[in-house]
């Protein structure tokens, strides 16, 4: 092709986002049979205890995504903002077809995490490998334990607070980090590729669940947390086990529910694929801010006794994965220009 016909050549199409948001769905519905098929073969059916993974879900995402649109709008208003030229800004990036991609996207996520924690209650069903676990641990760390050792160089008082408030903050982060996904990116299609890499890291998630069923260190070798203070981690860790006791005696039961899986580390890996969502949109201070809770999540699941150390690579593995996946899923080739229009 000669130089002149290089430059007449029309540019290469990009899927509409539609397609896009059409194919995510594809790898959700998949899912979502790999659920019903489990649910025939336990004998339990789906559930939402509180509505605590499905219904409640929607509703507060309903609420964070007013709160960023309206965030979004003031930031992208020049000049004097005033209510007016704000919720013009919102209205003229705010169409219909974009809000109704956005909650093509969300309810993707919503029914792929709903999915995701009854295959989570399931797997407890199946016998777990925690021995074998441990063992990779202590071989990984020449005979010690990879939480006892944190213990003798942090401490276990000052260090042990601060990572409990360290972990528990991730459950803030994700409820805010998928709607801003969709709210924040500059292109639409974008907003779906961050919502392709939060479905596929849950899924991928799902499957090393399967891949070696486990309850954590905690359960595993409560020897080596029984110097920690007494703090909410140590009532979630009853508490889920309680649940997977109740499932086991009780799986017909209406409030039978289990939320207790150790490999891989999924604090880690969508924590990671929230980093990913950062660096994708060339957010570089945001990048940085993550890496380091990244890092501090990475310590504190070993350090409390959620995961084995082996769980935290598995959970970055999962994470670069979804995101190698996520925007091949939905068609889009390459990250967002550093200034890109609005658009499609």
């Amino acid at each position: 092709m000669t130089a002149l016909q290089e430059a007449s050549a029309p540019p290469q199409a990009t899927p509409a986002p539609w397609w896009g948001a059409a194919r995510l769905w594809v790898v959700v519905g998949i899912f979502v049979g790999v659920g019903v098929v489990r649910s025939v073969q336990v004998g339990i059916p789906f559930r939402d205890p509180d509505g605590a993974f499905l219904a409640s879900r929607i509703a507060v995402t309903s609420l964070v995504l007013v709160g960023l649109v309206a965030l979004d709008g003031l930031l992208r208003t020049d000049r004097r903002r005033t209510l007016r030229r704000v919720w013009s800004t919102v209205r003229e990036r705010w169409t219909a077809g974009r809000i109704a991609l956005a909650w093509t996207a969300l309810l993707a996520y919503h029914l792929t995490y709903f999915t995701y924690h009854n295959l989570k209650s399931w797997d407890v069903l199946n016998a777990p490998r925690d021995a074998m676990l441990t063992e990779w641990d202590h071989r990984l760390f020449l005979g010690h334990s990879p939480a006892v050792l944190l213990h003798d160089l942090l401490g276990q008082h000052t260090a042990a607070w601060v990572l409990v408030a360290w972990y528990e903050a991730f459950g803030t982060l994700v409820i805010l980090a998928f709607p801003a996904a969709v709210v924040l990116a500059t292109r639409i299609r974008d907003a779906i590729v961050g919502i392709a890499a939060f479905v596929w890291v849950w899924i991928l998630g799902t499957a090393t669940y399967y891949l070696i069923p486990s309850l954590g260190p905690f359960h595993a070798e409560p020897g080596d947390f029984a110097g920690l203070p007494r703090t909410v981690v140590q009532s979630n860790q009853v508490r889920y086990l309680a649940q997977r006791d109740h499932l086991l005696a009780h799986p017909l039961a209406s409030d039978a529910f289990a939320q207790v899986s150790a490999f891989a580390s999924l604090h880690v890996g969508v924590t990671a694929t929230i980093l990913g969502l950062a660096w994708w949109h060339r957010r570089r201070r945001t990048t940085i801010a993550l890496a380091v809770f990244l890092a501090g999540t990475m310590v504190a699941t070993v350090y409390l006794g959620w995961h084995f150390a082996v769980d935290v690579p598995a959970g970055l593995a999962i994470a670069a994965l979804a995101w190698w996946l996520a925007p091949r899923t939905v068609g889009v080739r390459g990250r967002p220009p550093v200034r890109g229009p609005i658009g499609p």
